[in-house]
């Protein structure tokens, strides 16, 4: 069982930058073999996939990202801190939601991205936290 944190939200204004963490535990886990997802659900609309770092083999890890933030949102890994971040550059008042950081560990990548926009997919999430962009 991997338990997952995430921590970094707020409030910021139209235009903004913000950068959300998510810190993973647990007894047998090794961190650096995990995919991690980042989802966002806003009040009144299902959740859905923002952008993924997915684990390939060995240290290699694919990025893949939802269309509405590519360009503006970045993800990273740190191996050592068991933490991967967010990065929301340009942000705009429809990235208003809880984010949630989600993590798995798929043996095979999926060098379509695919399997990684399903959040059910994905066996351990964090509590979310909270982004309001205001304008």
């Amino acid at each position: 069982q991997v338990q997952l944190v995430e921590s970094g939200g707020g409030l910021v204004q139209v235009g903004g930058s913000l950068r959300v963490s998510c810190a993973a535990s647990g007894r047998t886990f090794s961190f650096s073999q995990y995919t991690m997802g980042w989802f966002r659900q806003a009040p009144g609309k299902e959740r859905e996939f923002v952008g993924v770092n997915s684990w390939s083999a060995g240290s290699v890890y694919y990025a893949f990202y939802a269309d509405f933030v590519k360009g503006r949102f970045t993800i990273s890994r740190d191996n050592a801190k068991n933490t991967v971040y967010l990065q929301m550059n340009s942000l705009k008042p429809e990235d208003t939601a809880v984010y949630y950081c989600a993590a798995e560990h798929f043996p095979t990548y999926d060098s379509s991205g695919s399997t990684y926009t399903n959040g059910a997919a994905f066996g351990s999430w964090g509590q979310g936290t909270q982004v309001t962009v205001s304008s």
